[in-house]
């Protein structure tokens, strides 16, 4: 499907985990999202506003050290954080999750370069100043004009 981008920007942590609940309202499951940002920019942020979306309970944090963490709600997610994997050439078995039941979330995705070959959705989070953030979504028409009808 033609991906299509839409740029937003929101003015706190508020305003980003507000825009990503939104957008884990609409979601189906089978979606791979990847994150694309400098440290501290938001990422993880912005997965708690999508995990809420989502309906998870739990509180969402980043898994840098352990990875991978998976939460349940209206549709499980996987929330993958492959900053440490740089330089890793084995098989990780994420692709595992790939399976059109989950939404998977993954931060630093240039890290897993298996993944260039599935269709996904793409965020970049650009950090202004104070809590600014510069937030561009290049996704399936569908999920934009979706999206387009909450705001």
């Amino acid at each position: 499907m033609k991906k299509h981008t839409l740029t937003l920007e929101t003015n706190s942590h508020q305003e980003t985990q507000a825009l990503a609940f939104k957008l884990g309202n609409i979601l189906d499951k089978g979606v791979l999202i990847t994150l694309e940002g400098e440290l501290a920019a938001g990422k993880t942020t912005f997965t708690q506003g999508l995990a809420k979306g989502l309906g998870v309970k739990a509180i969402v944090n980043s898994p840098t050290f352990v990875i991978m963490k998976e939460y349940e709600g209206r549709l499980p997610l996987i929330h993958i954080d492959a900053y440490r994997l740089e330089g890793i050439t084995q098989d990780l078995g994420f692709e595992d999750y790939l399976d059109n039941q989950h939404v998977i979330m993954i931060e630093w995705s240039d890290y897993l370069p298996s993944l260039n070959s599935y269709d996904r959705q793409h965020i970049k989070i650009q950090t202004l100043e104070n809590d600014r953030r510069l937030i561009t979504l290049h996704f399936d028409s569908d999920l934009i004009e979706k999206l387009k009808e909450l705001l």
